[in-house]
């Protein structure tokens, strides 16, 4: 795709879904990293819903470690795959205490050692906590980036390698959210809804 054409559609994503988010209700790195992990396949609204009362339950890492799982699912069973993501979180803070020194990392190769931290929750993660640069590929980024002829690659890291090559360093952070809410609403995997869609005149799927 030419230059022009992509910045034409970061601007027009900008304009239509803005530069940044509302992040989730958390105080420590951890806690973040935990909210991330509790969104997949889960809706922000839910995850929300659960928040403040995980952490008036467990304020801090070693009380998750020293948890019994039923007490964490008790938390989070209105949150989807609760059980797996219930263990994954009491393990991912026993790590986080005994080997990281009770900091999250800032590196991803070492923030997807974690349990229930793949690079997609990393990525977002290191985005959101520290800014660090970082392409998320989500199914609608995926999905996306092939209808308007971002990425051919056939599985998630290739296309966050090839986007890391289209799209300026100052849109990666921001490209996953603005994608994700147009793949929801418009361009979704059922149906791509290409009279609605703000950037449909770009679209390589469209022509």
């Amino acid at each position: 795709m030419e230059c022009h054409k992509t910045q034409e559609i970061l601007r027009v994503l900008d304009e239509e879904y803005g530069t940044s988010k509302e992040g989730f209700f958390y105080g420590a790195d951890w806690q973040l990293l935990v909210a991330i992990m509790l969104s997949a396949q889960s809706t922000d609204k839910q995850v929300d819903e659960v928040l403040p009362g995980l952490w008036k339950r467990f304020p801090d890492l070693r009380s998750v470690a020293d948890a019994d799982i039923s007490e964490i699912e008790d938390q989070i069973k209105s949150v989807g795959l609760y059980k797996n993501k219930a263990a994954n979180m009491k393990k991912c803070c026993t790590q986080i205490l005994e080997e990281f020194g009770g900091k999250v990392p800032m590196d991803l190769e070492k923030v997807v050692t974690l349990a229930g931290v793949g690079r997609k929750t990393g990525t977002l993660f290191l985005a959101d906590a520290y800014g660090i640069p970082g392409v998320t590929v989500d199914t609608h980024v995926f999905r996306i980036s092939h209808r308007i002829g971002w990425a051919e690659g056939n599985t998630p890291v290739k296309v966050e390698q090839e986007l890391m090559k289209v799209l300026p360093e100052e849109h990666w952070n921001r490209i996953n959210f603005q994608l994700i809410y147009l793949g929801r609403s418009i361009c979704t995997a059922r149906k791509a809804r290409c009279g609605e869609c703000p950037i449909a005149r770009w679209c390589e799927k469209r022509l």
